[in-house]
């Protein structure tokens, strides 16, 4: 008995050991060589803590202590990466070069490409961008600008408590991913800043987004072609263009959106509040099962509108009609006040007109005036108490 009790001791010991052993293991930038002073180019640093964290046998953290740190153009690749368990713990700001065109010419800033398992907590993010948009906003010759984080072909990501602010473009895509899980975002930029989009997801699925403050100079969530599974809870934006499912359809053969939850949303002073957007173009796209629900409005310009004729510039679309079927959508608990005397607004394909559209306990105002609905090419129903009078 002694000697099967001291053998049972040996191995929980060894047990506890190798479990110990276990215990993350952290990369601290700065004593890999990075600077805190915004002005030394600390890439190098960042991308060997990266390679280390990979090549460990065990969870790994890279930290980033408080300060500001200078990156240029830098990809987290992880399609050689053995780890999948690297935590990015950030306390400082990630500084975008001053002048715009060092990254403005390449499409991504910071980009996490085929990795797995990645947690990404707190931080800020400074694209510095305010120089650009000047460039934009005066003249054509600038370049296109970067967006400050791409999550490009990876899966189960997670992105708490990070800020970002005055991207040169968008501020984070989530493209061709699956189960990301992006929380507590804040989001900043001027509101004429051109095409600084909050939060885009495309080509995705299982991507949940929630407890965001974004204000931005385009749409605070962008919805792009391919999407499905995705759910959007407790966001407050403004300024910005809403919340947009679109624009869809600019090319023929396109993934459609569907599986779409938006849900206990608040804008202030927007361009748009729940807007879905298509190309006057023929497409094979489509628009399926999305809920919109627990919205509030205050002084928005659009605060519900489906949009099938978008041809900015007049060119490439004029005379055509858009080939994006929309179906099953649903306005349940909207309310609020409308910026405009047309608060619901459905201008829908003729070739292939909405259908199933549901308005259910939907009240919009327009100052001491009655708000109005219009309706083209759509069918659907009306559940409880509607205003304006529904045009369905």
């Amino acid at each position: 008995m002694e000697k099967i009790t001291m053998i049972s001791v040996v191995f929980l010991l060894l047990v506890l050991f190798f479990s110990s052993s276990k215990a993350s293991i952290e990369y601290n930038v700065l004593k890999l060589g990075a600077k805190s002073n915004g002005k030394t180019d600390s890439t190098k640093a960042f991308l060997q803590a990266w390679t280390s964290a990979c090549n460990s046998d065990y969870s790994a953290t890279i930290h980033v202590p408080r300060g500001r740190y200078l990156l240029n153009n830098i990809v987290f690749n992880g399609q050689d990466c053995k780890n999948y368990e690297i935590t990015f713990q950030i306390e400082g700001t990630l500084v975008a070069p001053s002048d715009y065109n060092i990254i403005g010419k390449s499409q991504d800033w910071i980009k996490f490409k085929d990795v797995n398992g990645v947690k990404i907590y707190g931080g800020t993010l400074d694209g510095r961008g305010t120089g650009l948009w000047t460039c934009k906003l005066a003249s054509k010759g600038c370049p296109h600008g970067a967006t400050s984080l791409k999550i490009g072909n990876s899966k189960n990501v997670v992105i708490q408590g990070l800020s970002s602010v005055n991207s040169q473009k968008f501020h984070i895509v989530i493209h061709e991913s699956e189960n990301v899980y992006l929380q507590g975002m804040t989001i900043t930029a001027s509101g004429n800043s051109p095409n600084t989009d909050g939060i885009h997801v495309e080509a995705s699925k299982g991507v949940t987004i929630t407890e965001a403050d974004i204000g931005t100079g385009d749409d605070c969530i962008s919805i792009g072609p391919g999407t499905k599974n995705l759910w959007i809870e407790h966001i407050n934006c403004g300024p910005g263009h809403g919340i947009s499912i679109g624009s869809l359809g600019k090319v023929f053969n396109e993934n459609g959106v569907q599986n779409v939850t938006v849900k206990t949303v608040a804008f202030t002073g927007t361009q748009n509040g729940l807007r879905i957007k298509t190309w006057a173009r023929p497409s094979k796209g489509f628009v399926r099962h999305v809920l919109f629900e627990n919205a509030t409005m205050i002084n928005v310009e659009n605060p519900v509108i489906i949009d099938q004729n978008y041809c900015p510039g007049r060119q490439n679309c004029p005379n055509q009609v858009s080939g994006v079927k929309i179906s099953d959508v649903t306005y349940r608990g909207v309310r609020g006040s409308s910026a405009t005397e047309f608060a619901v607004k459905f201008d829908c394909s003729s070739k292939k007109p909405c259908s199933g559209i549901i308005l259910d306990k939907v009240h919009l105002t327009y100052g001491k005036k009655p708000a109005r609905s219009s309706c083209a090419s759509v069918d659907g129903s009306t559940y409880n108490e509607v205003q304006p009078s529904s045009c369905l």
